[in-house]
């Protein structure tokens, strides 16, 4: 799992008394480094504002990724948490980690965006997302050019249309719970919730994707019906994996992060709903939207850096 955040300062109000513990745990805020670069960078020194959004470049799009399914919209996502936690970085008040606290403004995001993937815009539950992979699963495992990495493009655009089949709070949780290896308080404060409903949002997401996994995919349950090897025709001619321009098996990672290959023994490892959802290479943040949002912030949209 990613384990990208650290623990951060619980607001007492949205915690009862019988979590109190669990949020006094949570309750250590960032290291005075942190806060040392984000006063500098709130005074205006440009290289602690690029320091800043360096650090929580590849983590944010990483969640975005999650949320949104396909990279393009994710870096489109990741642009605008990112400006708007440069945007209010003056309102950072040490409450919690840098890093979770921009999560919570991404989750805030990503929860309120406009914009549907396709299995949101059908309200494609997972039933339905079953039936689909049934149709067209071929008898045998694809033999055709660059079979090993359509294959793993095949399982890696899968399992992120599977979230998609989640409401975004049950998303929201899997990833920030399974994925990202969170405790509950604290993504219960990322997520603006009380820890009991957010825990409630948790288990809902991990009972429907346990469920789906054991009946559908081969990797979860080899008794299973599916396989990503005999998926992978019908997922080109689908026109969900492009066998020129992969999204998933060669997107390119942070460095020294997790490859496709290094991901999927630990996937394997596992057999469960967390290893495969969170059996992803460890993506980085495209640089040409990086050095997108570069240019922005020196466009003088940013008071704090005039």
């Amino acid at each position: 799992m990613e384990h990208e955040a650290q623990p951060l300062t619980h607001r007492p109000e949205t915690v009862g008394d019988d979590l109190a513990a669990e949020a006094e745990s949570a309750r250590r805020g960032p290291e005075p480094a942190e806060v040392a670069l984000v006063g500098r960078a709130v005074a205006g020194d440009r290289g602690a504002v690029s320091e800043v959004v360096r650090l929580l470049q590849d983590p944010i799009y990483r969640l975005a990724l999650r949320m949104v399914w396909r990279p393009a919209d994710a870096e489109d996502a990741t642009q605008e948490i990112l400006l708007r936690v440069v945007g209010n970085l003056a309102s950072w008040r040490g409450e919690a980690k840098l890093l979770t606290w921009a999560y919570r403004i991404g989750v805030n995001y990503l929860l309120n965006l406009g914009r549907q993937s396709p299995q949101e815009a059908g309200q494609v539950s997972l039933d339905d997302f079953g039936q689909g992979l049934k149709d067209g699963l071929a008898d045998e495992d694809y033999r055709g050019p660059e079979s090993e990495l359509l294959t793993h493009e095949t399982r890696l655009n899968c399992s992120q249309a599977m979230l998609q089949c989640l409401a975004r709070d049950e998303r929201v949780a899997f990833v920030l719970s399974e994925v990202f290896g969170l405790s509950s308080a604290e993504a219960a404060w990322i997520a603006d919730t009380t820890p009991a409903a957010y825990r409630k949002r948790l288990e809902r997401a991990k009972k429907r994707l346990g469920n789906f996994l054991s009946a559908a995919c081969g990797l979860a349950n080899p008794q299973a019906f599916c396989r990503c090897s005999r998926r992978v025709e019908k997922a080109i001619d689908l026109g969900r994996v492009d066998p020129r321009r992969p999204a998933f098996a060669t997107h390119p990672v942070t460095s020294g992060g997790r490859d496709v290959a290094e991901a999927e023994r630990q996937m394997i490892r596992l057999h469960d709903a967390a290893a495969i959802i969170g059996g992803h290479p460890d993506y980085a943040a495209p640089q040409a939207k990086m050095d997108a949002i570069a240019g922005l912030l020196s466009s003088g949209r940013f008071p704090l850096l005039d």
